[in-house]
């Protein structure tokens, strides 16, 4: 070990306090925190802070002034588009699944901690009759779709699924998948990948102790992506296997459709480098981030970065001028990533987040602090909508109770939780059974009302009703479970529904999984 030449190191960044108890170490945890020590770029990490600090200093300015909604020329919507314009995008997203262009990739790094549990938010179960948790809804949604594309296009096409995972769950979600046999897709084309972690500091630049022999570090964000992909040569891997688009997305939204061919197709029909899908806000004080233009540039903007004023603007149309909910959820090209990933990424700011972060003090002493006492440095994924021009740039706008429930806290919060996940799936099961045909009654013959459709719900073109339907149907909902297995997206239950009485729990299985349930007739 080369000692001094580590501490004049430290000392030239300011940052010779993580020597202070090596005198305390033993050989093995010397050996250990050097390597640790000996692998961090002090520069670069300072040269983060200092940019993160600069930024800070001006978050409290508002954006007003410079901020523009998302052109009419790039904006498409499901709710305002002609059935058969959908179906040709639907018809184009199938294809190139067919032809094996398409790949997914999951960001899946963050642990359940919000939820309770302590283990990664995939591997969580909210209470489906089929027990099934979010990764596996996943992996059946990836295989039906490659089904649906043989189906209707003659080709026998492969999704592959990149999941982008972090220190702390790369281990535990590698075993799960082993555990469960993949379910059922191929080992091969299910890849994992890690984020990098950087140090922790204090709101004066120094790095934080986790102990008196590691340094405090956390995830770079789900915009460490592009730097994740370029170290681990998993973009190789995409571009040998001839993949052309790539659809982004969060691991905690129930609702999530893989690969949406429709997303996919319309992208690809506007020749997009990079897009977004969105939902409508539902209100101008939602906390949501907004897709839109800053000073010509498209990025998200948050809530806390604008007035309120200009979050209530409103077109004649009486929608929200700044309405372009992000959701995380994204397309790429596989030449603009790796344009991304090999010339822009460190072009790419890192944003600050205020968090308590446990260390060691000056005496040694482990110390849990009551409120924030540093920050974490990240690059947001959206960070590279930027590089997009108006010709490259696409914006495709789906109905939220479709295709939006996201899962962040314990059921002890009075949203995003476990219930409002379960139920969302159950209205969307129930609302495709009853399209295709069936009618739902309770044990005693009464007909249960079918829940109303979202676009009906619709007000003066704002969804200011979307609110009201979810609330009317709250405490009547229908236990309607659909395996992807079965329906991709609600296509061919006509057979299996059209003129039937269920009485539900109703719970639909393929011929292929285990453990059927029978459908109970009303």
């Amino acid at each position: 070990m080369d000692l001094e030449s580590l501490r004049a190191d430290l000392e030239a960044n300011n940052q010779a306090h993580l020597l202070q108890f090596w005198d305390e170490l033993s050989s093995q945890e010397k050996e250990t925190f050097y390597d640790d020590l000996k692998n961090i770029d002090y520069e670069e990490v300072t040269g983060f802070f200092k940019q993160c600090t600069h930024d800070l200093e001006h978050a409290q300015e508002k954006v007003d002034d410079h901020l523009e909604p998302v052109p009419s020329n790039v904006l498409g919507s499901v709710t305002r588009t002609s059935p058969d314009l959908i179906k040709e995008y639907e018809l184009e997203g199938l294809k190139q699944v067919g032809e094996g262009h398409v790949g997914v990739l999951l960001l899946a790094g963050g642990q359940g901690t919000r939820l309770g549990v302590p283990y990664p938010k995939g591997m969580y179960d909210v209470g489906l009759p089929s027990g099934k948790t979010l990764y596996q809804l996943q992996a059946e949604r990836i295989l039906a779709l490659q089904n649906l594309a043989k189906a209707r296009m003659g080709k026998d096409g492969v999704v592959p699924w990149y999941i982008m995972t972090s220190q702390h769950t790369k281990g535990s979600t590698q075993q799960f998948f082993d555990k469960n046999n993949h379910f059922g897709l191929k080992p091969e084309n299910l890849v994992l990948l890690q984020q990098y972690m950087l140090p922790c500091m204090t709101f004066d630049g120094k790095i934080i102790l986790e102990n008196k022999h590691k340094v405090a570090r956390a995830p770079d964000g789900n915009g460490g992506l592009y730097r994740a992909l370029r170290k681990s040569g998993i973009l190789d891997d995409i571009l040998k296997r001839g993949i052309k688009y790539l659809h982004v997305y969060c691991v905690d939204n129930i609702l999530v459709k893989m690969a949406d061919p429709v997303f996919l197709g319309f992208c690809v029909k506007k020749k997009a480098c990079c897009g977004a899908k969105v939902v409508e806000k539902t209100a101008p004080t939602e906390a949501v981030g907004v897709v839109c233009k800053v000073d010509g540039v498209y990025q998200v903007v948050e809530y806390s970065e604008i007035t309120l004023k200009t979050a209530e603007r409103r077109n004649s149309d009486g929608r929200l001028t700044f309405n372009a909910g992000n959701i995380c959820n994204h397309f790429f090209t596989t030449e603009f990533l790796k344009s991304v990933v090999l010339e822009k990424e460190k072009l790419l700011k890192h944003h600050v987040a205020k968090k308590k972060i446990a260390h060691v003090d000056s005496t040694g002493q482990l110390v849990k602090p009551a409120k924030p006492n540093g920050i974490k440095m990240e690059k947001f994924i959206f960070d590279v909508f930027q590089f997009a021009r108006d010709s490259d740039f696409a914006v495709w706008e789906v109905l939220r109770e479709d295709e939006f429930s996201p899962l962040k806290n314990a059921d002890t919060a009075p949203k995003d939780n476990p219930t409002t996940s379960r139920h969302a799936l159950f209205n969307l099961h129930t609302r495709w059974i009853t399209k295709a045909g069936a009618k739902f009654f309770t044990d005693d013959g009464e007909r249960i009302p079918d829940i109303p459709s979202p676009k009906s719900e619709t007000k003066n073109g704002t969804n200011s009703g979307v609110d009201k339907s979810q609330r009317d149907v709250e405490d009547a909902v229908v236990e309607c479970e659909i395996s992807p297995l079965v329906s991709y997206f609600g296509e061919g239950l006509e057979e299996i529904a059209n003129g039937k009485k269920f009485i539900p729990p109703l719970v639909l299985y393929s011929s292929s999984e285990k453990n059927q349930s029978t459908i109970t007739n009303a």
